[in-house]
């Protein structure tokens, strides 16, 4: 029958705990001597139980462990530690430029905008004013690029309206022409239909002989 998985978490029934407490001391400290034999490594166990017993295993001299382990904790801890206070250190460095850099910035901007002038000397008023005027010229020569692209645009605009009205007007003389030449040729057809139509023709102008044969035959 298999065994169920125990979940790892506190054992509230009392004997029960002593007795699991128990039974995997015991099979800690045998895997601890188990892995010194196998592997010829040095291993050190330390238990301590609920009621402060204490419960060890060595598998050399106990006390030159512990005094390997304590120079190597001061080794790799202390240099851990020291390179942690190094990198805060840095930072803190770091910081302490940027707030400087900022505390300037925020200076010459208030500055710049008219401020906390009465400390400023005459040759940083004659700065000041020099900075103020490039700022100006940037300004004034961005705002007129802006105005030249915005009247080319127009230009642009307009040119393309010109050439849509032009070819409207084109279109539109195409579309009237024939319709003059059609009225002109009714003009004329009704100058030269009225004799006709209103029963003035000469009937003599008009031959009505009706002839059977030859043309030499007739007389």
């Amino acid at each position: 029958m298999v065994r169920g998985k125990i979940q790892i978490k506190r054992i509230e029934n009392l004997p029960s705990r002593q007795i699991t407490f128990s039974k995997r001391r015991k099979g800690l400290l045998k895997k601890a001597h188990e892995l010194s034999v196998l592997c010829d490594a040095q291993v050190a166990a330390v238990v301590f139980s609920q009621k402060g017993r204490l419960y060890d295993f060595s598998s050399s001299d106990m006390q030159k462990m512990m005094e390997n382990y304590e120079i190597y904790r001061r080794e790799y801890f202390g240099t851990e530690r020291l390179q942690k206070r190094q990198y805060v250190q840095e930072l803190k460095n770091e910081m302490a430029t940027m707030l400087d850099k900022i505390e300037i910035l925020q200076l010459q901007c208030r500055s710049l905008m008219g401020q906390d002038l009465d400390s400023c000397s005459v040759e940083e008023l004659k700065e000041i004013t020099i900075k103020i005027e490039k700022s100006l010229t940037i300004v004034r020569s961005r705002k007129a690029k802006l105005h030249e692209d915005t009247i080319e645009k127009l230009k642009a605009e307009i040119s393309e309206e010109k050439e849509v009205l032009n070819e409207t007007n084109g279109l539109r003389k195409m579309f009237e022409e024939p319709t003059l030449w059609m009225h002109s040729r009714s003009v004329e057809s009704e100058k030269s239909g009225p004799s006709c139509s209103n029963g003035n023709m000469n009937i003599s102008d008009v031959q009505t002989d009706l002839s059977i044969g030859l043309p030499e035959s007739r007389e």
